[in-house]
């Protein structure tokens, strides 16, 4: 088993702190940390950092922080706790930029078309602020489930810790490529340079498709994947550099 590494340890207790304290004290944050998206009221610059501390339900934040510990604690110790914490902020706030302009080019390509269907923007406006369907769905011939899907990309806040975990788990896989792993529903073991790649592409397929079960940022997912490829390759393939 792997070692509980200090910085882990910390990571940890913040993120179990955030996630029962503010139901311990009958307080609702999600407004103020988790992650929106740009054009909505709640929006600020600073949940691109504070939506990693967020968790949607208490599996959300076992699975996170299980993960964190069985597959970062290797990489602290391999790196150290700075150059962990740099990995770490550097893939859960770039999955957070990179889930965003997923959603504003989804949210775009939906406003433009019901602009060009006829819907006035001061109609969208209105539609977005109480989510209505039956005021607005007689101005146009989208679906309820398009417009279900326009609004929940602009209402729906983004939390977790998921996409610099997705980070940690490519690193992982970089640095220990035939390392054995295995899913609780699928408990046969993988090396880990086909089993990772494997819950990326499942994430890719299920955010590009409509087979997704419940509400899981997909892109936020590969977009700390994409992020903890580029950061481990480049200091695995440096690594001389640093001696």
């Amino acid at each position: 088993m792997p070692k509980f590494t200090q910085t882990i340890k910390h990571l940890i207790i913040i993120n179990v702190i955030m996630y029962f304290a503010p139901q311990l004290l009958n307080m609702d944050l999600t407004n103020l940390f988790a992650l929106h998206y740009p054009k909505n009221e709640h929006f600020e610059v600073w949940q691109y950092l504070t939506h990693m501390f967020m968790h949607g339900s208490t599996m959300h934040l076992l699975f996170n922080m299980y993960a964190l510990w069985a597959f970062g604690s290797p990489l602290e110790q391999m790196w150290g706790r700075n150059k962990f914490l740099f990995f770490y902020f550097s893939a859960g706030i770039g999955a957070g930029l990179i889930y965003t302009l997923v959603n504003y080019y989804q949210f775009n390509g939906y406003y433009e078309q019901l602009i060009a269907s006829g819907v006035s923007s001061e109609s969208l406006t209105s539609f977005l602020k109480t989510g209505n369907y039956s005021d607005f769905a007689h101005l146009t011939n989208f679906s309820r489930t398009e417009l279900t899907k326009f609004f929940y990309l602009y209402d729906t806040p983004a939390v977790g810790a998921s996409g610099a975990i997705y980070g940690i788990l490519v690193a992982f896989g970089l640095t220990y490529p035939d390392a054995k792993l295995a899913l609780i529903f699928f408990p046969v073991p993988i090396a880990a340079k086909y089993f990772i790649p494997l819950i990326i592409l499942s994430d890719l397929f299920f955010g590009i498709t409509s087979y997704s079960i419940g509400n899981i940022a997909h892109f936020a997912h590969i977009g700390g994947a994409i992020i903890g490829f580029i950061i481990a390759w480049y200091w695995k393939k440096n690594q001389f550099k640093f001696r």
